[in-house]
């Protein structure tokens, strides 16, 4: 079920919301949370029933590992240690066996000439968010930040259905305190009009922007794919396309995650905040997925020593999180080579702040901000590219090797390309608009341009939501791209 359907609009949204608030009026949370999670059990269940009982599996023992080491003292460090680590390798193997073992077969058979086979693999539905959620949980509990001994909870935690599928990946501590709050569960119009407004901005990036721009950059990935060598025009339109396309999707789905969460209530964290500004690849990565970075960085670059042993370990420890990342993202060499890359950009970033600083004068910050765009622009071939050979040739197509004579876009898709350039480069992002409405990040400073729960405002979001649903009404629902990973 697709946060962009009609079915979850029109039938699954109201639904679930008008059961939360009525079941919230009870003496007890229970019945309310009870209900949040039986539909967001509902809603992944959507997809493929069959892989419900997995992701039950993996709460139920992420739940019973938790458990268990908040209940031993601190002094059984063995058995603590032993139930820690078992935790993590049913995690690791989870992933490990849907994800990544057909991977490592079909390397295995190409390095040493075998036919292995380990069958059809159906990645089930957002498993790589999931289980790094649950994984933080774990190395919480282990270090004793975090308790959780009721079962409900926890399943809500994992399984809330606005960030189950694409993140954020959030922390035990950042949800469930709300989920405690009186408040949460009394019906609030300020929280319902600006959890709407998020929604409908999110929807009309999403079908407005991000499906409309794609039709320019499936054609010419599909074609390289195929054996085909574009053109120096043809390889830029289909690449910057691809680029804004992951962008407002992404920015998209982010934004109705928030919305939804906050017509319950509920503030889940700022994800994305408008990452094509940055003036580095380090402020990128604090920009772009911010929830998984900061896993990265919490969870893996820190306990490999961070930036404590020194410039050279430093400099490793960020190439490896970054390596790993990109696998994170996908079972391929295009994966892994575009987080080899932006491993490489990260230490040259660094490198360059070391010795020059950050950018300061605004000639030297577009600069570097238009420096930075292009270093993602060129990452995005790896990301997108169904293999390495077919990003070759986009890749060449980029530096005009493969000719300048092409059919290209047309004038028509360049002045929609330009106009999205403009949009994310000049213009506020949602929750910049939103000011002081969102706890989700900064506000714009001049108040004339911040939303208000007002009659114009919300003809404004209405007018953009309902030219969205036209265009569902007569386009088929696309998937988010991060449903994908």
């Amino acid at each position: 079920m697709l946060f962009n359907s009609d079915i979850f609009i029109f039938v699954f949204l109201p639904v679930v919301l008008l059961g939360f608030f009525l079941l919230g009026q009870a003496k007890t949370h229970e019945p309310a949370m009870g209900w949040l999670a039986a539909a967001s059990l509902v809603y992944y269940g959507w997809w493929n029933p069959r892989y419900l009982p997995l992701l039950l599996l993996s709460i139920g023992v992420n739940y019973a590992v938790g458990y268990a080491l908040v209940r031993f003292p601190a002094e059984r460090k063995a058995v603590r240690r032993s139930l820690f680590a078992a935790g993590m390798i049913f995690n690791l193997g989870l992933l490990g066996y849907y994800k990544y073992a057909g991977f490592f077969v079909q390397n295995l058979n190409e390095a040493f000439q075998t036919d292995w086979s380990v069958g059809t693999i159906i990645l089930p539905l957002a498993i790589s968010f999931f289980t790094f959620q649950q994984m933080a949980y774990l190395v919480d509990a282990w270090r004793g930040e975090t308790k959780e001994y009721n079962f409900l909870h926890y399943t809500l935690f994992v399984a809330y259905f606005p960030q189950l599928i694409a993140g954020p990946i959030v922390h035990h501590k950042e949800m469930l305190p709300q989920f405690g709050n009186r408040e949460t569960y009394r019906l609030n119009a300020r929280n319902l009009a600006i959890g709407f407004t998020m929604f409908g901005l999110g929807l009309a990036k999403k079908v407005l922007l991000a499906d409309n721009v794609s039709v320019y950059a499936s054609p010419m990935f599909s074609a390289a794919a195929g054996g085909q060598a574009p053109d120096f025009f043809t390889a830029w339109g289909g690449v910057l396309a691809y680029t804004f396309q992951i962008y407002f999707d992404f920015s998209g789905y982010s934004d109705m995650a928030i919305g939804l969460g906050k017509m319950c209530g509920i503030d889940l964290p700022l994800n994305f905040n408008s990452p094509y500004k940055a003036t580095g690849i380090i402020e990128f990565w604090k920009r772009w997925h911010i929830t998984l970075s900061r896993f990265l960085r919490d969870y893996l670059y820190i306990p490999l020593g961070g930036s404590r042993r020194g410039a050279v370990r430093r400099y490793v420890n960020l190439f490896v999180t970054m390596l790993l990342g990109g696998l994170w993202h996908g079972a391929g060499w295009t994966f892994v080579l575009w987080g080899a890359l932006h491993g490489v950009y990260l230490i040259v970033n660094h490198a360059w702040r070391h010795v020059c600083g950050d950018p300061t004068s605004p000639a030297i910050r577009a600069v570097s901000s238009g420096v930075t765009f292009l270093a993602v622009l060129a990452g995005w071939v790896l990301f997108r590219a169904v293999d390495v050979e077919s990003a070759g040739r986009i890749y060449r197509g980029l530096l005009g090797l493969n000719g300048w004579q092409g059919a290209g876009l047309g004038w028509g898709a360049w002045v929609f390309l330009i106009g999205l350039m403009g949009v994310v480069w000049v213009c506020p992002n949602s929750q910049e608009w939103m000011g002081a409405y969102l706890q989700a990040g900064p506000a714009l400073p001049a108040k004339t341009f911040r939303w208000r729960p007002s009659l114009a405002w919300a003809a404004g979001v209405a007018l953009l939501a309902g030219l969205a649903l036209v265009r569902l009404s007569v386009s088929r629902v696309t998937e988010f791209l991060y449903f994908q990973f």
